[in-house]
């Protein structure tokens, strides 16, 4: 007869279950932090006065204009965020197939880093370098009339002035993020001949044609317009299938001169993000893309999910992946967590 008020111990030397047992404990052999550092904040900025403008997919995010933007980044900075990234979204009148307003002398957006610098001068400003924001097609660079394909070394070329302009404008950080072949070498050959030798290139250097993309289009208006397919640029970003091809680029934009490479989208990408740790010395940053974003809200909203256990622990997974730095549209939110 069996005595169910006796359970003999099993005969173990290793019971993992002790480093779980308590807070305490859990804390002390915790492999894996977020930290404030580790977190950069994406800010979409826009012209003019108006207040600000919530976008639709993106809970909790919005357009700003520059008043905004100076405020909020304030208040990132009290939180802890040391660094934003910005996104125009510029005025479709502005716009054409060449988006030669990106380099235009009256591009408010260059105005708009000189006055945050000056505002929030601890601040580090990375600044986008593509031309979708720009051009009436929605691509990342100026298409080839033959093909209809986005001409790489002519995008370059344009990419290499604007990033200058972005540079003298004050930004601490360009972040060439069109896939163009050649960019981050020509980009920092420019950067230097100018003088602008300690301005930092944050290459994105692994960043796949996502499905996960399309709440940033809407925010930055370089979506396609309601019912249109949506834009197909396989030709230039990375095709998901493909790792050994993303350990490729991040090379050729380490030996072109890149300070940090980025994986872009970050979640999808976990192994990618662990391949290219394991083949740089550089800082590894990955892009918790608004698609990524807006799936967890909207299933948080649904009651699928509990928002703030499953935000921290995305973030965790990218952070654990081996990324330095995570881009991410919680940062405003998990600052105040880790506060």
């Amino acid at each position: 007869m069996i005595n169910s008020a006796y359970t003999p111990p099993l005969d173990l030397v290793r019971r993992p279950r002790r480093n779980r047992q308590n807070a305490a404990i859990r804390a002390l052999v915790r492999e894996t932090r977020l930290h404030t550092d580790d977190l950069i904040q994406p800010l979409f900025v826009k012209d003019g006065k108006g207040g600000p403008e919530s976008i639709d997919s993106m809970p909790g995010i919005e357009r700003l204009n520059v008043k905004d933007l100076i405020k909020e980044t304030v208040q990132l900075a009290r939180l802890g965020i040391r660094a934003v990234a910005l996104f125009p979204q510029i005025d479709p009148a502005l716009k054409d197939a060449r988006g030669k307003y990106a380099v235009a002398d009256k591009n408010w957006f260059f105005g708009a880093i000189r006055q945050l610098k000056k505002e929030v001068p601890d601040i580090l400003v990375i600044a986008d370098v593509a031309l979708d924001p720009y051009t009436t097609h929605g691509h990342d660079g100026v298409l080839d009339p033959a093909t209809g394909q986005v001409a790489n070394d002519e995008t370059v070329h344009i990419l290499t002035h604007y990033a200058t302009r972005l540079a003298a404008a004050g930004a601490d950080m360009v972040a060439p993020s069109d896939m163009m072949d050649g960019r981050i070498g020509a980009i920092r050959d420019e950067l230097d001949h100018e003088g602008f030798t300690q301005t930092s290139i944050l290459a994105y250097a692994a960043k796949f044609a996502s499905a996960y993309y399309g709440p940033f289009r809407d925010a930055v208006g370089s979506a396609t317009t309601a019912g249109a397919p949506t834009l197909d640029k396989r030709s230039y970003q990375l095709d998901p299938a493909n790792l050994r091809e993303a350990l490729l680029e991040a090379r050729l934009d380490e030996d072109q001169g890149a300070d940090i490479l980025m994986v872009k989208p970050a979640g999808l990408y976990l192994d990618v993000i662990s391949a290219v740790r394991m083949a740089t010395t550089l800082p590894i940053a990955a892009y918790q893309v608004s698609g990524e974003y807006a799936q967890i809200h909207a299933a948080a909203r649904a009651g699928w999910l509990d928002l703030e256990k499953a935000r921290h622990e995305s973030l965790l997974a990218i952070k654990r992946a081996g990324a330095d730095i995570i881009l991410t549209y919680f940062a405003r939110d998990m600052a105040r967590s880790l506060r």
